[in-house]
């Protein structure tokens, strides 16, 4: 336990900010297609629930102990969409989730109105609206803090009717580095493009949005609409193949459209963010402080053990920094890689970094 302690000057202590990054590939053989299907015609890391709103994706079959949930798939519009009607299949849900999402996404507007989202994300009435939307929701386990701005983009197959596809609309953030939008309640956000030339200062060649934050992506289904088709081989369990996107997303589930986006999954690219905040302290021990120590095997029979002379200077060897409260209270410590010789003839700065 310590005896002599000494107090941190304003220029002993600094902060600092550090951005960890990590590459994050999700292929369309994770997405879909790598895991057999079961019975019931799902794949096994594919996690459907009774309720019917959305479908979880793991990257291995989901009853193993192993599995990692990456993200949950959901598909909704408007009531304000031109595929509102009620004869359509779950209307009510999907305008259910299209609410959930913007009001968490997009928020309120003056009058107390859930706001649409946005191509060009200021919300104005003349903007160009996303009504109809498929929603990526990425697991903490992979964007950690937030989605880094400029890393994100989404290939999808957008062409064909069968399961050679060969047209891609390659999705992403172009441009977000110094042109993310901040008008969020969930954070910042980004505009996708289906191509870095695409990109212009009023947004209208949007078809998306991703909220870094959040963990959010926002992919509109007119995206899809580039060749006219979102048909599958198999969009659902009962095999049956939808002409357009259109016919998918009113005249079936919510699974079964959010699997028809599934097997248009090519590939997925994005670097997560871990923010790792530091405190720093410079622990300095002047050249007349810290040469004796308070450990009982510091003497012997009342001498220094490390002076073999009367006239030696006394040593000591330093080999914990502890961080003390104000009131002496223990809070954190810090050992050295290697015991250190202080003496009245030297100078010691220790640099201890404090994470969290």
């Amino acid at each position: 336990m310590a005896t002599t302690y000494k107090t941190f000057l304003n220029d002993d202590t600094t902060n600092t900010r550090t951005l960890l990054h990590e590459a994050i590939p999700l292929t369309g053989t994770i997405v879909s297609g790598t895991y057999y299907l079961d019975s019931s015609q799902t794949q096994t890391n594919i996690k459907r629930y009774s309720h019917g709103m959305f479908e979880s994706v793991y990257d291995y079959p989901y009853l193993s102990s192993s599995a990692n949930h990456i993200f949950d798939l959901t598909v909704g519009y408007s009531n304000k969409s031109h595929l509102s009607a009620s004869t359509y299949i779950q209307n009510s849900k999907k305008i259910q989730i299209y609410n959930q999402m913007a009001q968490v996404l997009a928020g309120y507007d003056q009058t107390g109105s859930v706001r649409r989202f946005d191509q060009n994300g200021d919300f104005t009435d003349g903007g160009n609206k996303i009504d109809e939307a498929f929603f990526v929701n990425y697991a903490r386990l992979l964007n950690k803090d937030e989605i880094k701005k400029g890393s994100y983009t989404l290939d999808m197959l957008v062409g064909g009717t069968t399961k050679a596809r060969t047209t891609h609309a390659i999705i992403g953030d172009y441009g977000a580095t110094s042109a993310y939008k901040t008008n969020s309640p969930a954070g910042e956000y980004g505009i996708l493009y289906t191509s870095s030339a695409t990109p212009n200062p009023d947004g209208t060649s949007g078809v998306g949005l991703v909220y870094y934050q959040a963990g959010v992506a926002v992919v509109t289904a007119s995206v899809f609409q580039v060749t006219g088709v979102l048909s599958s081989f198999a969009p659902n369990a009962a095999g049956v193949a939808y002409s357009n996107v259109v016919a998918c997303m009113t005249g079936s589930q919510i699974t079964s459209s959010c699997e028809a986006f599934r097997n248009r999954w090519y590939d997925d690219d994005f670097n997560n963010t871990t923010e790792l905040n530091s405190t720093i302290y410079f622990c300095r021990a002047n050249h007349n402080e810290f040469n004796y120590s308070a450990n009982p095997t510091y003497v012997t029979a009342s001498k220094i053990r490390v002076k073999d002379q009367k006239l030696d200077q006394p040593i000591s060897y330093p080999t914990t920094v502890g961080l003390y409260s104000a009131d002496n209270e223990l809070l954190a410590v810090a050992k050295l890689s290697e015991p250190l010789k202080k003496s009245p003839d030297q100078e010691l700065t220790l640099r201890v970094r404090l994470d969290y």
